[in-house]
């Protein structure tokens, strides 16, 4: 029924756009073909970005004319662990005429929007926004994984075949190689012939690399070994000058020792999030760098701008100040939007999300966190209406995951908040194997090597193939064995094994098993899936993020521009729509493995 309701809404869009006259298609096929765009057509690690030849040119009016058939930017703005309910709990204290309460306001706004996989981490939610995929199509399972081809766990971007741009001796480069489907930008390239510039920025590289895509003009992060954005050979064979100039102002000193105070009163955060600095708040390694309570000074605990201070200006809102400015440089240095073939702008926010890990989501550094967020993106539109008009952009707002409450935070309000060991998970499944297989009598353990990896932030139990070939084990048994032992650990409520989701054995209306059936890949994800109960976190610093509850999944979708129809919709809607959305609006084939709908409820009709 989902496929042939996207058929439906395609040929609905596709009528829309009938009434272009003869004279508005002539225009645009003699419209000034632009030189490619970052990475090369043929070879994206051999390429420079071409600068357009009017780096000078007029900013566009809003009010100009009327707005292109097909949008001349599509912006789109992640904040990284942005919960849903951020919107209703501090929508009222947004500025007027900020970024946050303008979506609100204009945009089309999906209220009832949740992530169809699990786990919800930073990587596979950034996949899917563009791509829209689940991790099971997009390879992107978690941050991290196992490879079993090379028997040690890899990160979703670092790629050790290319050079890294601008980094740290220690710092390792990154590209999109791991991800195995195409996004909106990819598409968008090969169908202008790479005339459209597709750029990922974001202080993580994961979340400027993976919503840009395989084949993007580029992709800039934050080193925090050297206070400077950076990029890697795969994109082009070396930083483009305006890059260079960026950095050389040295971007990030200017933040060094300042003081990060509540944005408003702080009864409007007694209020809203309860007493600053609780108990379950915990600072962890910057104990003795920073404090629990406000004001923070940023320095990291060092006396000068250095390694300490760049990892610590990560966890305030200095962070995404710094962003704001670097996406400003980008679009006039790149002439983003400034002609009929469509570009892409990707603007990750990083710094909610190591401010809600580090303090928590109900306390008052990640509320003032989101409400600078607010006037930030708003500043970020401000300049959009200037040099591109907002009438011809398409300004996309999402966030890659939820967050879960603390556990103590939880367990205080007699919610089942609890941290699990992994080790209690792992030494009850060896403790199940080897009461099944070995035999009594026996004083060695034939079992010992039957379990290769446990990845607990994903729940993956890898079994060791060879041994089990070895001793004739069947995988089928031994997955239900491993699993049923790990539900004797407190805080495991279910289990799925490699054999139930490699046969699709689950009921859809399940709305967990579907969740793990859709962060399942059968060539990189683990032989047994083990699930957590709700507020069961596997992790000792202070709030995590992983879950198929809702919490985690329940993120805004928020699109806006003059195809779309302001207003709240309440139909169910996922992140991975929002691609499919994007290309009926750009009339462009879908990314390759897209399996959301058309949100053409929101959008106008002809």
């Amino acid at each position: 029924m989902r496929r042939y309701t996207n058929l439906l809404a395609a040929l609905v869009l596709s009528l829309s756009f009938l009434h272009i006259s003869d004279g508005q298609t002539a225009q645009a096929r003699q419209r000034q073909r632009r030189p490619p765009a970052g990475a090369a057509n043929a070879n994206p690690a051999t390429s420079v970005p071409a600068q357009r030849p009017r780096p000078n040119a007029p900013a566009v009016a809003a009010t100009a004319a009327a707005a292109p058939v097909r949008p001349r930017l599509v912006l789109v703005i992640v904040v990284d662990q942005f919960r849903y309910d951020f919107l209703e709990r501090f929508g009222d204290l947004f500025a007027a005429n900020g970024g946050l309460r303008r979506l609100m306001r204009d945009g089309a706004s999906w209220t009832n929007a949740n992530y169809d996989h699990m786990p919800t981490e930073t990587a596979p939610g950034h996949a899917t926004i563009m791509t829209g995929a689940w991790p099971s199509e997009t390879g992107i399972i978690g941050n991290e994984w196992y490879d079993r081809d090379v028997g040690r766990r890899v990160s979703n971007a670092i790629d050790e075949s290319v050079r890294l741009f601008g980094g740290g001796a220690e710092e390792r480069a990154s590209s999109p190689r791991r991800l195995l489907v195409s996004t909106v930008g990819d598409e968008l390239r090969l169908a202008t012939s790479g005339r459209s510039k597709v750029i990922g920025i974001s202080v993580k590289d994961r979340g400027a690399i993976l919503p840009a895509g395989r084949h993007a003009s580029a992709a800039y992060w934050f080193s925090s070994q050297m206070g400077r954005m950076v990029s890697s050979s795969y994109y082009f064979p070396q930083m483009p000058a305006w890059v260079e100039r960026f950095n050389e102002t040295r971007p990030a000193d200017k933040y060094f020792g300042m003081r990060w105070e509540r944005l408003l009163p702080e009864a409007e955060y007694l209020r809203r999030a309860g007493a600053d600095a609780a108990t379950w708040e915990n600072t962890g390694a910057d104990k003795d760098k920073d404090t629990n309570t406000f004001p923070h000074t940023i320095t990291g605990g060092a006396s000068a701008a250095g390694r300490e201070f760049y990892e610590a200006i990560e966890t305030s809102p200095f962070a995404n100040e710094m962003l704001v400015d670097f996406a400003r440089e980008a679009l006039t240095n790149e002439a983003l939007g400034a002609d009929d073939d469509t570009d892409v702008l990707s603007v990750s926010f990083s710094a909610n999300d190591y401010v809600g890990h580090r303090f928590g989501p109900y306390s008052h550094e990640a509320m003032d966190v989101t409400l600078r967020s607010d006037r930030q993106i708003g500043a970020l539109l401000d300049f959009v209406e200037q040099r591109v008009g907002l009438r011809n952009t398409l300004v996309v707002f999402t966030g890659d995951h939820g967050v879960a409450p603390v556990p103590e935070h939880a367990a205080s309000l007699n919610l089942p908040g609890r941290r699990i060991n992994p080790a209690e998970i792992v030494t009850a499944i060896k403790n199940g194997i080897r009461a099944r297989y070995v035999r009594a009598g026996e004083t060695k353990d034939t079992t010992a090597d039957y379990v290769e990896m446990f990845t607990p932030k994903n729940g993956n139990l890898y079994f060791n193939t060879v041994a089990l070939k070895r001793d004739g084990i069947s995988r089928e048994e031994i997955e239900r064995v491993a699993g049923e032992a790990a539900m004797t650990v407190p805080g495991i409520a279910r289990y799925f094994t490699r054999t139930q989701l490699e046969r699709g054995a689950i009921s859809p209306a399940d709305a967990v098993a579907r969740r793990v059936l859709h962060g399942f890949n059968a060539r990189r994800s683990g032989d047994v899936v083990i699930v957590n109960q709700p507020f069961h976190l596997v992790v000792t610093y202070t709030a995590d993020h992983f879950s198929p509850y809702s919490y985690d999944t329940h993120v805004p979708v928020i699109l806006m521009g003059s195809h779309l129809n302001a207003g709240r919709y309440t139909n169910p809607a996922a992140p991975s729509d929002i691609a499919p959305t994007i290309s009926a609006i750009l009339r462009l084939q879908p990314p390759s493995s897209a399996t959301g709908r058309i949100l053409v409820e929101g959008m106008k009709q002809p």
